[in-house]
């Protein structure tokens, strides 16, 4: 989808606003430029923001304003997406210790992409992963880029217990587990980092839209 966004209702207090039919790195931003610009404007009545892939969720309190005049100020807000200038993504180094029993599934990893660990590691430490949404559990990032050569198939049955800091691939993508959680992604390393903390003022490390370095 290209030029207007779509918008669909979800429930009597949310829109959902659609940027693109694509998950891609440019209908991402698009998603996170509408939030910076709604944020900005302070749209009287808005509650909440929760960008996601191609989308961006709205939540508003509908005793301050209808979802008619909220998606007529959206459209407004929209037009000017692709003018305003880029800003510049902030990137979060995160250190990471690959196989052994910090990533078990290494040696399966390598063996799927027909390498070895060593370069699995080369692979998936040589590109800034851009956190395309949050969600699962409390502080996921689901980071986009990962190279196909390490494209890697889910577990089959899933673990009851992955390790808080459990760096892992699914298909075409990599994440972190933030907290002990179960799991099906095939993990290929850990960090000590606390990438969640409920007790913090920023509770999460991470945000979408944010880029990661590992």
């Amino acid at each position: 989808m290209n030029g207007q966004p779509r918008f669909l209702p979800a429930g009597d207090q949310a829109l959902v606003v659609e940027l693109g039919d694509d998950i891609s790195p440019e209908t991402n931003r698009r998603v996170h430029n509408l939030v910076a610009a709604i944020e900005r404007g302070g749209v009287a009545g808005v509650v909440d923001l929760i960008p996601t892939y191609r989308s961006l969720l709205v939540q508003y309190d509908a005793m301050q304003l209808s979802g008619t005049d909220l998606q007529e100020t959206l459209s407004q807000i929209a037009e000017t997406l692709d003018e305003q200038p880029a800003e510049q993504p902030t990137v979060v180094h995160i250190p990471t210790l690959y196989g052994s029993e910090h990533g078990p599934d290494l040696e399966f990893v390598a063996e799927h992409a027909e390498i070895t660990p060593a370069e699995v590691v080369e692979v998936h430490t040589a590109t800034d992963y851009l956190v395309y949404m949050m969600g699962f559990t409390p502080g996921f990032p689901y980071l986009g880029g990962l190279s196909e050569k390490i494209a890697t198939p889910r577990l089959e049955t899933p673990r009851v217990k992955i390790t808080a800091g459990s760096v892992g691939i699914a298909e075409s993508q990599t994440g972190i587990y933030p907290v002990e959680s179960p799991g099906g992604w095939r993990l290929i390393g850990r960090t000590p980092l606390r990438l969640f903390d409920a007790d913090s003022e920023q509770p999460s490390l991470l945000d979408a839209g944010n880029y990661v370095r590992f």
